[in-house]
């Protein structure tokens, strides 16, 4: 590429250690499809014959086509996949493929390539996503009802469903998609046209070329488009939140997976052994999610920490975009398909989730509520309740058997009517609160 100005080859271990053939290959299509958008533009402004654009077109596709097969040799001596199209190119079809590279600069080829990729696996995610999204509805759905406690500070708390439970999930993974979108709007322009960072002296038709391939408009500033990685870093940040909400809900499952809880029966088909105890049955596809989650962070933090000291505009360093963005790209996919297909096949323990929402405790706060509606102020009505629940406690009486009269002339007979698990569901009905009403309701809007 550089041979006019330098008098001797690069050192063996200089291209072992500046190649990213060996990762960045997997952007041939978006490669070919942005040198034929360019080559296109270069014949409407006469740098090439219609015969000339048609041998770059048709040698390009073969080229695509021997990537497809397997049948491609990838040079690390040619460094990356524009220089590999590029010689396999100019190699089939002769001097026409050496025009190719007119007014543009592999800084804004793979600039271009990478939004294209992005762009793709964006889609890819979020139908990943709805997938996921679709196995929790139906869970919701089947368990809509099945009550079992909510907790904070992993101690029980109050009374929901299960498929109240489920669609909080649903509504993180809704958030994750429209970051996915967003996204996917910001990346969305082209920055092919901008060369290495002072775009050109041939003038090529820019917006014809994005248009072309898809995008909505092209950048503003040449040296801010070869700059440019917040769309990688805004991707990997995406991914990355959209990992912790599944190790959130890998950590409820584990939980609930457990003798301690016994909520849930997850499918032989989607869980392990031990080498060891014949009894185990391990709930490995949520262990490793929430594993996976902390490489999601790691290669958002890679990314921002390659980035953050570099002044304008391209520096090699941003060739550390790839790696963590790929990793990134599978660890999600099939984080995300694995977990749908688990989710779909687990099954609710309806009689232990109802044993642990029995807990008359799980109702204090609807007493405090009942006091409150007999005109006690909320801060007494606490108090009176806390007073009764550590005479609970002291005696080893439940709550709902306790004579709530000795505790304060402000608790009568009617009080306890408050302890009924249907009740208390029933009674909550604003948006968004856990009735079976607005469960099923919630759930009818989703399908």
């Amino acid at each position: 590429m550089w041979k006019g100005r330098f008098a001797r080859e690069t050192a063996e271990l200089v291209q072992q250690f500046g190649e990213s053939i060996s990762y960045d290959w997997r952007l041939y299509k978006h490669d070919i499809a942005g040198s034929i958008a360019h080559a296109r533009a270069q014949m409407k402004a006469g740098l090439l014959t219609a015969d000339e654009f048609g041998q770059i077109e048709s040698g390009l596709r073969s080229v695509e086509a021997d990537i497809d097969a397997g049948k491609f040799e990838f040079k690390t001596s040619l460094e990356d996949i524009h220089m590999n199209v590029e010689a396999a190119l100019t190699e089939r079809i002769g001097p026409a493929g050496a025009k190719l590279h007119t007014a543009r600069s592999r800084n804004d080829q793979v600039a271009t390539d990478t939004r294209l990729y992005c762009r793709a696996e964006i889609d890819v995610l979020s139908a990943g996503i709805s997938d996921l999204q679709q196995a929790l509805l139906d869970r919701a759905e089947k368990y809509a009802d099945t009550v079992l406690p909510a907790y904070t500070h992993l101690q029980r708390g109050q009374p929901v469903t299960v498929g109240h439970h489920l669609l909080a999930y649903v509504e993180m993974l809704d958030r994750d998609l429209g970051r996915l979108a967003d996204c996917r709007k910001r990346l969305n322009i082209s920055p092919l046209g901008s060369g290495a960072l002072a775009g050109s002296t041939i003038n090529l038709d820019r917006e014809a070329i994005a248009a072309e391939l898809g995008f909505d408009g092209v950048t503003r500033n040449s040296m801010d488009a070869v700059a440019d990685r917040d769309y990688i870093a805004e991707f990997l940040f995406a991914m990355a939140l959209c990992g912790v909400h599944l190790s959130r809900l890998s950590e409820d499952l584990i939980l609930w997976c457990s003798a301690e809880f016994g909520f849930v029966t997850l499918s032989d088909a989607h869980t392990t052994g031990s080498s060891l105890m014949p009894q185990k049955k391990n709930p490995d596809v949520c262990e490793i999610t929430r594993g996976k989650t902390g490489r999601l962070l790691g290669n958002l933090v890679s990314l921002l920490t390659a980035v953050k000291g570099l002044p304008l505009t391209y520096n090699r360093d941003l060739q550390e975009d790839k790696e963590p963005l790929f990793d990134s790209v599978d660890t999600l996919k099939l984080t995300l398909a694995v977990n749908a297909e688990m989710i779909a096949a687990m099954e609710i323990r309806e009689d232990k989730c109802l044993a642990a929402a029995s807990d008359p405790m799980l109702l204090a706060t609807d007493l405090a509520d009942w006091l409150v509606r007999q005109g006690v102020p909320f801060r007494q009505a606490h108090e009176l309740v806390g007073k009764a629940v550590a005479e609970s406690v002291k005696t080893g009486t439940p709550l709902d058997q306790l004579d709530l009269t000795t505790i304060d002339p402000a608790f009568t007979a009617e009080a306890s009517g408050v302890f009924s698990v249907e009740t208390a569901l029933a009674a909550r009905t604003n948006p968004g609160a856990p009735s079976i009403d607005n469960v099923r309701a919630e759930i009818e809007r989703r399908k």
